[in-house]
């Protein structure tokens, strides 16, 4: 068998490096804006155009690496913080079905892609894959009310 994974993925996997918990629970993280500050996750609605809606939810506690990880009460946490945010996207966006992926590939931190759907979609069928490179940048404007109608729905509000 021919190793693949990176040399210090276990390293990674425990922590190590992981930009995640560097950040801390910053306002902005990569050019997205958060919407949703919740008691164990934030929420972050991604500025590159292309899948109206598309927000990464991301566990702020302990870091870990997989569901699997987290005790029982931070499990509900997670899940009913991610699935206030999906509702909030739901009721603004209107697609025809969410998908929810947790991958962690690239980063061994636990956080979840909320990718809204729509009847125009091109793999209807299929994962949707949503490369991050070469999709333009929502105008600002448009992007500016669509944080804050998300952030007024949640009831966050501007973060502190």
């Amino acid at each position: 068998m021919t190793r693949t994974w990176p040399d210090d993925w276990a390293e990674r996997r425990r922590g190590a490096g992981c930009p995640f918990c560097a950040q801390g629970r910053p306002d902005e993280s990569e050019g997205s804006a958060r919407i949703f500050a919740g008691r164990c996750t934030d929420a972050y609605l991604v500025r590159r155009d292309g899948q109206r809606g598309y927000t990464i939810v991301i566990w702020r506690g302990r870091h870990v690496a997989e569901p699997t990880e987290l005790a029982e009460e931070e499990v509900s946490c997670y899940w009913q913080e991610l699935l206030t945010v999906a509702r909030a996207l739901e009721e603004r966006y209107q697609p025809a079905k969410t998908n929810y992926q947790i991958l962690g590939n690239s980063v061994p931190h636990l956080h979840t892609h909320v990718v809204l759907r729509y009847e125009d979609d091109p793999a209807p069928g299929r994962p949707l894959l949503l490369p991050s490179e070469g999709r333009p940048l929502i105008p600002v404007e448009r992007y500016e009310a669509e944080v804050a109608a998300l952030r007024a729905r949640l009831g966050t509000g501007a973060p502190s």
